[in-house]
């Protein structure tokens, strides 16, 4: 019996995790935009205003998070809350506030993923305390993005570096 990617997907696209099916599109990285921070503050407001005060963490992760990393142009933002389950507490909010429903998946901590309709940003929602937050892989980006930056410096830092002429 061997893996099926397709039927992986349908089943996916079937129970609903995946809202509005299969959007193909092209994945590409770019390379580091300084107006990164300054787009997700202005989506971070936006939140803030639409949930008024109903969330407990709104934070900028992943590799868009990082200064000087090339990365997908897509912010991706965790907003955390009391309990993701309970869309009528926050989803109505964002889907007035021009967000889209995109993933609901009960199964895995009650992650909910609305993005914007041009999907240049994602917002993944989670409950306070979940598991997630620790072992999960966007809650770990947190962490994870300020390690890579930290990484990424100090590995400048140790290269021999050498000018055209092969000399240090």
């Amino acid at each position: 019996m061997g893996f099926s990617l397709q039927k992986k997907v349908s089943k996916i696209v079937e129970n609903e995790v995946l809202i509005g099916g299969i959007e193909k599109r092209e994945i590409v990285i770019v390379d580091y935009d300084p107006l990164w921070p300054n787009k997700f503050l202005e989506h971070k407001k936006r939140i803030e205003v639409a949930l008024k005060g109903r969330f407990i963490l709104i934070e900028h992760i992943g590799s868009t998070s990082v200064p000087q990393l090339a990365a997908k142009p897509i912010i991706d933002i965790i907003i955390v809350v009391e309990d993701s389950s309970n869309e009528a507490t926050y989803l109505p909010a964002l889907l007035d506030a021009g967000y889209v429903l995109r993933v609901r998946e009960p199964e895995w901590h009650q992650h909910r993923m609305v993005r914007t309709p041009e999907r240049d940003v994602h917002a993944h929602i989670f409950s306070l305390g979940c598991p997630g937050r620790l072992k999960g892989k966007l809650p770990f980006e947190i962490d994870y993005g300020r390690l890579t930056e930290n990484v990424f410096y100090t590995s400048l830092s140790s290269v021999n570096w050498q000018n055209r002429t092969g000399q240090t």
